[in-house]
């Protein structure tokens, strides 16, 4: 036992004395946080559209005036012509184009129906999706109000209504922030356990201390435990910070017991340290621990469901997810977080997390005694 806090007290002094490391530990995850769970968002606001109005009546004005009123839209532009419009689409001035055809208010008088065409700039699928999809809302509301002043009220009529009251459980402001900071959280967490373990350890083989280290007595298991308990000591302090963090800045609510996100952010650093040391007993140098830490990483976020949800996937994708603890952990942070679900509720997530903690740290202490 004197040893192993021998060498924990070794590793904290080490990480102590590099300058750099320490602004990476502390913040680093701070910045982060501000910055990305404001940018990392698909919602959209202000889009600017450029108006191509081949009518020019009042009604095609109360449509423009109506589509300009919306918090998702800003008329930017009139171009004279379609071609003008479709150079600005191309040249990323405007972002969606609407034409108005002639005759669009005669005909939305006489034959009680008229065209509207709307051209997105569809480079970003997800993008032109939503402005297409809002725009469609705002022509919703503008048919309505048409219906509304050209229906005679003369002989008024008891309409039969159902009223749609939505609830929306466990994110009732349909706050975008707080679906996303605990994404921003794992991904935090992932990196400090994943890449500093990891580069930690290739750095003892860089400078050859942990050749001296291999021809003393100390025993192989005090050896990895060293190297795995002060990240983890690290990793839940950025928990906790992280979920103060969140709390008072983004006033993400927190539902759940923060003892169970602590028990699961335990067994979930031991996975990524493990991953991280893993990775390092099988290179040489930093440099080739950093490209293969990151491309493994790259794929287990974009699987995870962090950005877009994993059930829209293909079924092959999902699969893979069996493999992938960040999506384990997703799901639980966000289920404790938002929803106040429990051990019970998360058995499954448990089971794998600690079974796939076994298992990635044994092929770790193997694979280091096969190369010392």
């Amino acid at each position: 036992m004197k040893t192993l806090i021998f060498l924990i007290r070794k590793e904290f002094r080490q990480i102590k004395r590099n300058k750099v490391l320490l602004p990476i530990i502390f913040i680093m995850p701070i910045l982060q946080l501000l910055i990305l769970v404001h940018a990392t968002t698909f919602q959209i606001r202000n889009v600017n559209i450029g108006v191509v109005d081949n009518d020019k009546s009042t009604t095609s004005l109360n449509l423009i005036n109506t589509l300009g009123a919306s918090e998702f839209f800003s008329i930017t532009a009139f171009p004279a012509h379609i071609s003008e419009a479709e150079s600005m689409l191309a040249k990323s001035q405007i972002d969606m184009i609407m034409v108005i055809p002639q005759n669009f208010g005669s005909n939305l008088v006489r034959e009680k129906q008229a065209d509207i065409q709307f051209i997105p700039n569809a480079i970003n699928v997800n993008f032109a999706t939503l402005a297409y999809s809002y725009a469609t809302m705002v022509l919703r509301s503008f048919n309505i109000r048409i219906i509304t002043e050209t229906t005679p009220t003369i002989m008024p009529v008891q309409h039969k209504v159902v009223n749609i009251i939505p609830r929306y459980y466990f994110n009732s402001e349909m706050n975008y922030k707080w679906y996303m900071f605990p994404g921003i959280m794992v991904i935090l967490i992932t990196m400090i356990g994943l890449f500093l373990s990891g580069l930690n350890l290739v750095r003892e083989k860089e400078i050859g201390t942990s050749e001296q280290l291999n021809v003393t007595p100390i025993k192989k298991h005090h050896f990895i435990l060293a190297k795995l308990i002060p990240f983890l000591i690290i990793g839940l302090l950025e928990l906790t910070l992280a979920t103060v963090l969140g709390i008072l800045v983004y006033n993400v609510p927190f539902e759940g017991n923060f003892l169970v996100l602590v028990g699961f952010t335990f067994i979930y650093l031991f996975v990524v340290l493990g991953i991280g040391l893993l990775i390092s007993t099988m290179a040489n140098t930093q440099q080739q621990m950093m490209f293969v830490a990151f491309f493994v990483v790259i794929i287990f976020i974009l699987l995870s469901g962090i950005f877009t949800p994993a059930e829209s996937m293909p079924n092959w994708v999902q699969k893979l997810n069996v493999i992938n603890p960040i999506a384990y952990f997703m799901k639980v942070i966000r289920m404790v977080m938002l929803k106040g679900s429990g051990i019970n509720n998360l058995i499954h997530e448990l089971i794998s997390m600690t079974i796939y903690a076994i298992i990635v740290l044994s092929l770790a202490t193997f694979r280091y005694r096969k190369t010392s």
